[in-house]
């Protein structure tokens, strides 16, 4: 399976902080909206306040909270406008002030002049820095497209990979059709969140379509219901899919877990061969409810090997071996 090169955004602008899932209010109207935003972390502007800049990430989010704020309430009104006015020297972007803030009118005025934007929010500092962090990670985080159906199978993101023609769309339709919710065909859109999950969605033009060869698309949304779709899912297992080759061996045990290296990521990773006959989508719920059981601590290959070793070791102390019956004896059935 070819991972695509993955992307970022190179920015993202003021205006689109406005859109997202922190209550802002602009003090400076439409002025600075369009500014660009280019980097995904926060910063507090204590020290450029005070007047050290050497060090000022100007090009970052600036984040007001109380100790901005009862600092600059704490200067006369001539030194906190040459504060500001040296602190706005720089191309900054935002000012967003928390626990509903309002700077001085002289001072908004001031980023009015200097193009840059002041927003507020009712959030309290510890929460505003928690949510715009959130945001701004997944809006700059990486991201990759992979041709593929993406299905939540009892909870469990299974992207189903494979070559064009080898029946993605269509097992997607059937797992649909078991009750299974579909998140996206043909192009799986995945995001980096944090640096261990991998968050999945369809593409804003395709949507909850699905292609079946012979057929056209068809909606899944409007033919089975909001119940059969998703519109994000973590990724949590990639099934590979791939024609049967009679040369070539396959895991039968499944005591080697393989993965997937997707921006980073470790994914649960499974190759499985198909040919007519196989029945893909009880198999692809077994791989879903088996890598629950694994989740919460039950690997059956495991105990399995565990329970060859001990019939082998107890068998090697008698000196034969035996493989007894599961029951020992056999109960009347007259049904």
């Amino acid at each position: 399976m070819r991972i695509p090169e993955p992307t970022r955004k190179p920015y993202i602008t003021v205006r689109e902080l406005l859109n997202g899932p922190v209550q802002l209010r602009p003090l400076t109207h439409e002025i600075g909206l369009d500014n660009r935003i280019t980097d995904k972390s926060l910063h507090r502007p204590q020290l450029a306040l005070a007047g050290f800049t050497e060090l000022f990430t100007y090009s970052r989010v600036q984040l007001f909270g109380n100790t901005e704020f009862f600092y600059l309430k704490s200067c006369e009104p001539a030194q906190r406008r040459q504060m500001f006015a040296t602190m706005c020297g720089f191309d900054i972007p935002v000012i967003v002030c928390a626990n509903d803030h309002v700077l001085d009118d002289e001072l908004v005025e001031h980023a009015r002049e200097r193009g840059i934007a002041v927003l507020t929010t009712p959030f309290d500092t510890t929460k505003t820095i928690y949510v715009l962090s959130e945001f701004l990670d997944d809006q700059f985080g990486e991201q990759v497209t992979i041709h593929g159906s993406f299905v939540d199978v009892y909870g469990v993101g299974m992207l189903f990979a494979g070559s064009s023609g080898i029946g993605k769309s269509e097992i997607a339709l059937d797992l649909v059709e078991r009750g299974h919710r579909l998140v996206a065909d043909d192009a799986t859109m995945l995001t980096k969140k944090r640096e261990s999950i991998l968050m999945g969605t369809g593409s804003s033009l395709v949507k909850h379509l699905v292609e079946i060869r012979g057929l056209g698309l068809i909606d899944i949304r409007e033919m089975f219901g909001i119940r059969s779709i998703r519109f994000q899912k973590r990724l949590e297992i990639v099934v590979e899919l791939e024609v049967y080759d009679e040369a070539k061996e396959y895991d039968r045990l499944g005591l080697d877990e393989s993965s997937i290296n997707i921006m980073g990521v470790e994914i649960h990773a499974v190759k499985l061969p198909i040919f007519p006959g196989k029945n893909i989508t009880v198999i692809s719920e077994t791989i879903a409810l088996n890598y629950l059981l694994r989740t919460y601590g039950y690997h059956a290959s495991k105990v399995f090997s565990e329970n060859l070793q001990s019939h082998l070791k107890n068998a090697g102390d008698s000196g034969k071996s035996r493989d007894l019956r599961n029951v020992s004896y056999f109960q009347s059935d007259d049904e």
